[in-house]
């Protein structure tokens, strides 16, 4: 994804499609500058998809986390480029803090699935339902 689609997902029709996080320990680029503030987007089909075909994730299919990850994460303190090299190199807790958040961004809330848990908030007010 470029630079360009991702200043674009940051507020789409109302939706927070972006979301600050800090991380617990940080992480420490190779000038020994600590890095612990970034936001995360939202993940698309194509963020969990791509990964599934690349050789390092057939490989280890561990490896998905941290190419999910390098995809989603758009800013890491002053860090210019999130690369699965930058993921690689933080620190577990750091890690799972990560996979913890992107769940809690990108799953949806019982009010998001409405309370019939269909997924249609609006049901009720349906043509086909009366």
């Amino acid at each position: 994804m470029t630079q360009r689609n991702r200043d674009n997902l940051s507020g789409v029709a109302g939706l927070q499609t972006e979301f600050e996080f800090t991380l617990p320990r940080g992480y420490v680029d190779s000038s020994g500058t600590l890095h612990k503030k970034g936001r995360m987007r939202l993940a698309t089909a194509m963020d969990e998809i791509a990964p599934l075909r690349d050789p390092r994730v057939k490989a280890n299919p561990a490896y998905l986390v941290i190419i999910l990850l390098a995809r989603v994460i758009t800013r890491l303190g002053t860090v210019e480029v999130i690369e699965t090299g930058v993921i690689e190199n933080l620190f577990a807790a750091d890690l799972a803090y990560l996979q913890d958040f992107y769940r809690k961004i990108n799953e949806l809330t019982p009010e998001e699935l409405g309370q019939d848990g269909s997924g249609d908030a609006d049901s009720e007010g349906s043509a086909s339902g009366g």
